[in-house]
């Protein structure tokens, strides 16, 4: 299991943010990144101008030519530099703020991947994407004996660590590849609650159904 001596307080995190056309959100998700964390903007492939709207607030932005939220998602991974990295959507769904809660049991040593379980407002996680989710919780708990509610997107564990896990998977098979992964491992993994709220744009992947069914065929492919 990682393990690894605990961080001084306050702890320098990086925080790995793949993005896809959102500069329109970007200035609200940037402002709310916590002091200590380090925002690492990895665009795959924006034609609105993201990577400048975000390198003009302060980001270190990385590009990755590679479509495949998994590819970006990599990319951050191999930029950063910090002991603990985390993981969150940069489409304004999340709340940066709540970075400090899921990388508290990290600095702590009291878990080595821990989940954002998202807490919905009305309208912001459509129902045909909470099912697939919750499906492949289930799915997740049967094979894995992870107990988990939410395959969430803002997740924090040590750097090091997650490049030993070896993840493989480039698309959206890369959450659930690596909560397998790391399971397999013997890690200790946990969840902690995080605000939900509807993203500013269109959605790529939850907000419409064929979005989630590539996500989940992406995940499927990882199961199998």
């Amino acid at each position: 299991m990682p393990g690894g001596p605990r961080l001084a307080s306050p702890a320098v995190v990086d925080v790995i943010l793949p993005v896809l056309d959102e500069a329109a959100a970007l200035p609200a998700v940037l402002g709310r990144v916590p002091a200590g964390h380090r925002a690492i903007v990895v665009d795959n492939g924006s034609t609105d101008g993201s990577a400048q709207v975000a390198r003009a607030l302060g980001a270190l932005v990385v590009c990755e030519p590679t479509r495949g939220f998994g590819a970006a998602c990599f990319a951050g991974l191999r930029a950063a530099s910090a002991d603990v990295v985390c993981f969150m959507d940069a489409d304004g769904s999340l709340d940066a703020g709540d970075l400090r809660h899921v990388v508290a049991p990290i600095v702590e040593d009291a878990a080595d991947l821990v989940l954002g379980a998202r807490r919905a407002t009305r309208g912001a996680w459509p129902v045909h994407a909470r099912a697939a989710n919750r499906l492949l919780a289930l799915e997740l708990r049967r094979r894995g004996g992870v107990a988990l509610t939410d395959l969430g997107p803002m997740r924090a564990a040590r750097r090091e660590a997650l490049l030993a896990l070896g993840i493989v998977d480039r698309r959206f098979g890369w959450p659930l590849e690596m909560v397998l992964r790391a399971a397999s491992a013997g890690w200790r993994i946990d969840e902690v609650p995080v605000a939900y709220r509807p993203r500013i744009g269109r959605s790529k992947v939850t907000g419409s159904i064929r979005g989630t069914a590539r996500a989940v065929r992406d995940m499927a492919r990882v199961l199998a």
